[in-house]
């Protein structure tokens, strides 16, 4: 669906980390986790593109004006160039186009297995939908969210709050434990456990591999720059696993993704 919304909250979590509250219609409250969002910055022609955004959380809210339900969608943003700036400047009753939900979300997998969700920065975005979903579910859901510093740490109180248990690493130690949060990962791996992952590529290989080695199925949520988010641009493609040079092999983030289980692509 393409959208008129309203902005209703735009709030600095960290230095250059937003999230923000749209107005939605209610047909969005049906969105799956991991699927996303394109949102139109202005309506001029400079940025051109939109911008993609991973459902961060979807809900209802109660209007001052009425006492009919309204759907709002959230994202979580990083200000990293002009297109992100001009988002961080809207306010309250600001006007904004999407279109949503757009892609392939997470598939929750077998009850009874342990759920394990590994974030990046902005990769805990779709994350936190999920993690809602898992528990209304009735799963066990850990977290092991990394980042560079404290800074790149978002929501952890979020996750908590829904019973989720959380590992945090950071590679200068100020927050959690010091390193990779796949080093922390790896401590707690072992059978009966699915794990799902969005964050940096680097991070989403090493993932992979480990999952690989100790057997656990991998889902993997992919960040692209996207400019069109339906697949008729072909600007998002990343090589699936049987890509070589004589057999091209590719699958579009925004078309056949974002999610994809971690087998179906090349990481090499």
């Amino acid at each position: 669906m393409q959208f008129k919304s309203m902005v209703i909250s735009n709030v600095e979590l960290s230095p250059c980390y937003f999230r923000m509250r749209m107005t939605a219609p209610q047909d969005l409250g049906t969105s799956l986790p991991g699927q996303f969002l394109m949102l139109k910055v202005t309506e001029s022609i400079d940025p051109l593109l939109r911008r993609p955004f991973g459902l961060f959380d979807v809900g209802t809210f109660q209007a001052e004006y009425d006492e009919t339900p309204h759907t709002y969608v959230e994202i979580l943003y990083k200000v990293v160039g002009k297109g992100t700036r001009m988002l961080s400047a809207l306010h309250h009753g600001d006007g904004i186009d999407l279109l949503a939900p757009l892609g392939k979300g997470f598939r929750l997998g077998e009850k009874g297995e342990e759920k394990i969700l590994v974030g990046g920065g902005v990769g805990l975005a779709p994350l936190y939908y999920l993690a809602k979903a898992l528990v209304a579910q009735g799963e066990k859901v850990r977290l092991f969210a990394g980042g560079r510093n404290r800074d790149d740490i978002l929501c952890i109180t979020e996750f908590e709050r829904l019973g989720v248990e959380t590992y945090v690493a950071t590679d200068d130690g100020t927050l959690g434990e010091q390193g990779f949060v796949t080093e922390v990962l790896e401590k707690h791996l072992g059978a009966g456990q699915r794990i799902f992952a969005c964050g940096p590529m680097p991070m989403l290989g090493a993932v992979s591999r480990m999952a690989e080695a100790h057997g656990v199925p991998c889902q993997v949520s992919l960040e692209a720059y996207m400019a069109c988010g339906v697949g008729a641009c072909l600007g998002c493609v990343m090589p699936g696993a049987n890509h070589s040079d004589q057999t091209p092999d590719y699958r579009c983030v925004c078309k056949d993704g974002p999610v994809f289980d971690s087998f179906e692509l090349k990481w090499s």
